[in-house]
């Protein structure tokens, strides 16, 4: 069978990825594209300068084995750097670095025209100000020390430690904190980069909620500096992006954050992300930006567990330097178990309630405010309840509407408890999945976009939806 560079490319591919480890692999070795067989000699492109430089350095002697696997003694190696994301997004520049005599492997070292002498416009300078230095927009007050730590978020916890002390030096690149609202995410992103500043104050450290980034995205593309964008974020050592969930839907964005967060990834650089859920849960994000934010980790932060309450609860109280009677702090964390912010909330406001009004802090005054908390919080239905309803409903028991049975009436009631469970829970599609029916996330998302589309054109359906829609929230 005759050779071609596509061929040639997928047997080394065979052999290099049992040589190294997944995350290299995937890293260095997936973005290359084949592009050329000539002989004795294949071309390969790659994404940066950087890139061929660092093949050169850590696996110059394993492409040389898969090579010669190949195409025998004889094989040589052209590197075709195509440089994407930082120049022209319509003419990205190609420089051919041909394989030297003495090894025929070991390309000569030539000069890449760069553009990083120019000067970089920063988005967060006030045009007109001379200022060199970028401003991290973190907030100090959120740092470890008053991170408190519990099972529910131990593992998130102890990635963002070793990712301080080692920034863009462990597998936790990117590290992706998800979890509801209110339970510490934009707090542990902060500490993990006032972490960093103060162990490394030379590097450049930025946090930036997702609305901000899109907004600038917005803003250069309107004033022709998208470039000046662009060379800015790949400057940063450290990029913290908060709520990266909202970058859904936005497809300019998503792919310019692709190129930063490429040459960011290539450079050893940190990148940081929080969101509400799981990439696996993330609705209208490219898949090519989803299998990035699972090169690293994802951990979450769950609700903290009645230790962990009371310990946010001293530990807030503590800071504020006020005493409060323990039988208090008790009742208010066996009372308050939504989230982090609620907790503390309860604390501030008994502590203005105690000033405002000179009460000393009681037990009933901790119910009227538990009690307002409580009230003002939208209970959140479980999953349990509403497969209840929906079988109730629909005359059936809950064992039914959870079996493998294909008849049409039963499949739709099991498709409608998964609608409203991903409508009405913080559950994640995985966790709706596995309680109704031992489904997968898969599942979950095709019952729900079926339920959307015959709620519009099947007259019955929908009002099977209204109908419970009304029990649900009664």
């Amino acid at each position: 069978m005759t050779k071609t560079a596509d061929s040639v490319w997928m047997e080394c591919l065979s052999f290099i990825r049992d040589n190294i480890k997944p995350q290299a692999y995937k890293t260095w070795f997936e973005p290359i594209k084949p592009i050329k067989l000539s002989g004795e000699a294949l071309t390969i492109q790659v994404p940066s300068k950087f890139f061929y430089e660092w093949l050169e350095e850590h696996y110059i002697k394993l492409l040389r084995v898969a090579l010669v696997r190949q195409l025998g003694n004889g094989a040589k190696l052209v590197y075709d750097v195509k440089m994407e994301n930082a120049y022209s997004s319509n003419s990205p520049q190609t420089v051919k670095i041909p394989s030297a005599n003495r090894n025929p492997l070991k390309p000569q070292k030539v000069t890449v025209p760069m553009e990083s002498s120019r000067e970089l416009k920063n988005p967060f300078i006030i045009p007109g100000l001379q200022k060199v230095k970028i401003e991290s927009q973190l907030n100090p007050n959120y740092n470890f020390v008053n991170f408190v730590e519990g099972d529910s978020n131990r593992l998130a916890r102890s990635a963002g430690m070793a990712v301080a002390n080692k920034p863009g030096g462990t597998s936790f690149n990117p590290l992706l904190v998800y979890g509801g609202v209110g339970l510490g995410k934009t707090h542990l992103a902060h500490a993990i980069g006032v972490e960093i500043k103060d162990k490394y104050p030379d590097k450049t450290v930025l946090y930036i909620s997702s609305e901000k980034f899109t907004q600038q995205f917005i803003d250069s593309v309107k004033s022709n500096t998208r470039n000046d964008f662009i060379h800015f974020y790949q400057m940063i050592d450290v990029l913290i992006i908060d709520d990266v969930q909202f970058l859904s839907g936005k497809a300019g964005t998503q792919d310019v954050f692709f190129h930063i967060f490429n040459h960011l990834h290539q450079n050893g650089k940190q990148v940081i992300l929080t969101s509400d859920k799981a990439p696996v849960d993330m609705q209208d994000i490219e898949q090519r930006l989803l299998s990035r934010f699972k090169w690293g980790l994802s951990a979450e932060l769950q609700l903290p567990d009645y230790e962990t309450r009371i310990s946010i609860l001293q530990n807030k109280l503590y800071r504020d330097g006020v005493e409060m009677p323990e039988e208090i702090v008790e009742y208010i964390a066996k009372n308050i178990k939504s989230n982090v912010r609620e907790l503390e909330g309860v604390i501030i406001s008994m502590i203005a309630q105690a000033s405002f009004n000179r009460k000393e802090f009681t037990i009933d005054l901790a119910k009227q405010i538990v009690d307002k908390f409580v009230k003002n919080t939208k209970k959140e239905l479980s999953i349990d309840y509403i497969q209840k309803v929906v079988s109730k409903y629909f005359d059936m028991d809950v064992a039914t509407l959870q079996s493998k049975t294909r008849k049409r009436h039963i499949v739709q009631a099991r498709q409608l408890a998964m609608y409203f469970a991903k409508r009405m829970t913080k559950s994640s599609l995985a966790s709706i999945g596995s309680q109704i029916g031992q489904r997968d996330h898969a599942t979950v998302l095709h019952a729900c976009k079926t339920v959307d589309n015959l709620t519009e054109t099947d007259k019955q359906f929908k009002k099977y939806v209204d109908d419970l829609t009304k029990k649900l929230t009664l």
